[in-house]
């Protein structure tokens, strides 16, 4: 299931990494961003709106006001540098409360809190993908690792092995992290499929796949948490 965002800071800084962080979710979906509380609400009239990243000091309108409104009839995460405004915030049924300079961990912790967002996989789930002329089906639990050739993607599954233009990003919007999670420019590893980690590098059975920093947080975030 895909949530539609929106993100209201008036920091570039700030709204650059919360962006960048909701990036990172495939299940998330970035609407649009704002630096101040009254063109929020006019787009909230769109009526599109299932989760809004909301900074407190936003100038003219702050994003309390802006929560005290009739226009915000979804979850809210506030994010701020200022604990004091936080029993303010859970006085207003905010979903959570983000105290910068949050991590990503803590960033997704938030955004599971306001829903379940895992998709279900039934043995049989499944997607196609892209090969020469055809569409071939692969079994998502089949699915081994996904490693990058240059303008080409390998797909490792249950013996094949497939060639694809696909682009990782599109490999992420079809298949849930906890199942097939990216933690490389290069790389996208089955999480079930993973004999063991050790210093930044992943190994399933003969492969070595290294972590980088850019997607660390997220990689030890979902192995840590199973269940989320």
């Amino acid at each position: 299931m895909r949530i539609n965002c929106i993100i209201v800071e008036d920091e570039p800084l700030a709204l650059e990494r919360t962006r960048e962080y909701a990036l990172r979710l495939p299940y998330l979906n970035v609407l649009a961003t704002f630096d101040n509380a009254p063109d929020a609400l006019a787009f909230l009239k769109t009526g599109r709106v299932d989760l809004i990243f909301l900074d407190i000091n936003l100038g003219e309108v702050s994003g309390i006001q802006m929560l005290e409104t009739t226009a915000v009839d979804c979850p809210v995460i506030l994010t701020t540098a200022y604990q004091e405004y936080a029993l303010k915030g859970f006085d207003l049924k905010v979903a959570d409360y983000l105290l910068k300079p949050f991590t990503f961990e803590r960033f997704v912790q938030a955004v599971e809190r306001v829903q379940p967002v895992r998709r279900a996989v039934t043995p049989g789930s499944s997607i196609f993908v892209k090969v020469e002329s055809r569409l071939e089906r692969v079994v998502l639990r089949e699915i081994v690792f996904i490693e990058g050739m240059r303008d080409y993607r390998k797909l490792h599954a249950a013996g094949r092995r497939l060639l694809t233009p696909q682009t990782f990003a599109e490999f992420e919007r079809q298949i849930p992290p906890h199942i097939v999670c990216r933690v490389h420019k290069s790389y996208m590893v089955a999480l079930d499929k993973i004999d063991s980690v050790e210093r930044g590098r992943i190994r399933i059975k003969d492969r070595v796949i290294p972590v980088s920093e850019t997607y660390r947080e997220q990689f030890y975030t979902l192995i840590n948490h199973p269940s989320r």
